[in-house]
């Protein structure tokens, strides 16, 4: 068994023991490593320290658990191995900036810890041949564009460690609030129906620790409203990831995080090939009811 196995192996049982305490020791054994080494493995791979990674995916579950209004906030602390109801609520607000009670009466998309696929960084695909993992389809084929393409939306600045991480960090997710922004115009302002194709870019910015990020759908006028931009996927060759996920947060949330780190740190590194500084999100439509949508990098 590879040494990334052996951590899956342990990381799988984290995600299903959360409500329990979780023992370092067990950890070890389950890898055949002495609890000095399977921290330091464990760390390199997941980028967290064992203590933090189960701390923030507590912290994720705790975010879909509050939403069930019928239970408790205590014994919502209490399943995930708290030991009191301050305890939980100081760690919840340190991860994500705002209480239990202040998330459940007013719900926000997080940036949370996801679980790995460690396989992802190890496991090459051919062009054209799926690859299925826990809740995953992913497969990268290479497309050409002819003529460009044109989007109108909304751009926004962001701090780079909400891309850094891939998944890693926490906090309330500003990507979402761009989308949100952007869906409450789309239709009235824009008159763009419901259902066109839509985009997401990230892309270099100016500011030092920034990057850029737009969200947009598929329009043909020429004329652009105030407080919007276009942007234009340009002709070229195209590396696509495409991938589903079981639902639209998962997709958005989790399968979109290790899609990028596949592609990127894998895939392009293993081909040898080189992109251009942009990634471009393309959906269907950027509603609940999507469950797929392709990463598109220009080849270079």
């Amino acid at each position: 068994m590879h040494a990334w196995e052996q951590i899956q192996l342990t990381i799988e049982y984290i995600e299903a023991h959360l409500e329990e305490e979780i023992d370092i020791v067990r950890l070890a054994e389950m890898a055949s490593l002495s609890p000095f080494y399977y921290q330091r493995l464990f760390s390199r791979l997941v980028k967290k320290p064992v203590a933090e990674y189960v701390k923030r995916r507590r912290m994720a579950k705790a975010t879909d658990l509050l939403l069930q209004k019928d239970r408790r906030i205590l014994d919502i602390a209490l399943d995930l191995g708290f030991s009191s109801h301050e305890h939980f609520s100081r760690t919840f607000k340190d991860t994500f900036g705002l209480t239990p009670d202040e998330y459940r009466k007013n719900p926000q998309t997080f940036n949370r810890m996801t679980k790995p696929e460690l396989l992802l960084h190890y496991i090459l695909i051919d062009e054209g041949v799926p690859l299925i993992t826990n809740g995953i389809v992913l497969e990268v084929n290479r497309k050409e564009i002819t003529e460009p393409v044109h989007f109108i939306g909304l751009k926004k600045d962001i701090p780079v460690q909400f891309i850094e991480g891939l998944g890693t960090e926490s906090g309330i997710d500003p990507l979402d609030t761009l989308w949100r922004n952007f869906h409450n115009q789309k239709q009235i302002k824009l008159e763009i129906p419901e259902d066109n194709e839509e985009i997401g870019v990230a892309y270099p910015c100016a500011v030092e620790g920034y990057f850029s990020y737009f969200a947009g759908a598929k329009h043909e006028s020429a004329k652009v409203p105030d407080d919007f931009i276009d942007w234009e996927l340009p002709t070229g060759a195209y590396i696509v990831c495409s991938f589903e996920a079981e639902n639209f947060e998962a997709l958005v949330m989790d399968a979109l995080y290790k899609a990028q780190n596949y592609i990127y740190n894998k895939w392009l590194q293993s081909h040898k090939l080189q992109t251009d500084a942009f990634c471009a999100e393309r959906y269907a439509s950027h509603s609940p009811k999507t469950t797929s949508m392709e990463i598109w990098l220009k080849l270079i």
